[in-house]
């Protein structure tokens, strides 16, 4: 596995989680408090959002059929980006699951005699 699919994976996740908390202020902004321009805020970030996860989705299927994940874990991931701060986590965790493999595959090959 290559490093650039983990790397693409953890941009994807941090987008994702950033603009789901902006979203999540955005509602409390909108509904709670009852703020002026909350309401143009939470449509543009739930916009965004909505197709950057799309984006988030297609990598962390690629990573996980790279990676050969079993179905539980891929559902796990990929679910991470509906839960605020969640995909911080998942993130966190999968990287550091996954590094040793990236840096093992692109080891370069001994060299025999």
């Amino acid at each position: 596995m290559k490093k650039s699919v983990l790397t693409r994976y953890r941009v994807m996740a941090y987008v994702t989680g950033v603009l789901l908390i902006a979203l999540c202020l955005g509602m409390i902004a909108k509904y709670v408090l009852d703020l002026g321009g909350a309401a143009d805020f939470t449509q543009v970030v739930s916009i965004a959002h909505g197709w950057l996860y799309v984006i988030y989705l297609v990598f962390a299927f690629d990573l996980g059929s790279k990676a050969k994940w079993p179905v539980k874990k891929q559902l796990w991931v990929l679910l991470a980006g509906t839960v605020p701060t969640a995909a911080f986590f998942v993130e966190r965790r999968i990287s550091k699951e996954l590094d040793a493999k990236v840096a093992a595959a692109e080891a370069p090959a001994p060299v025999k005699a």
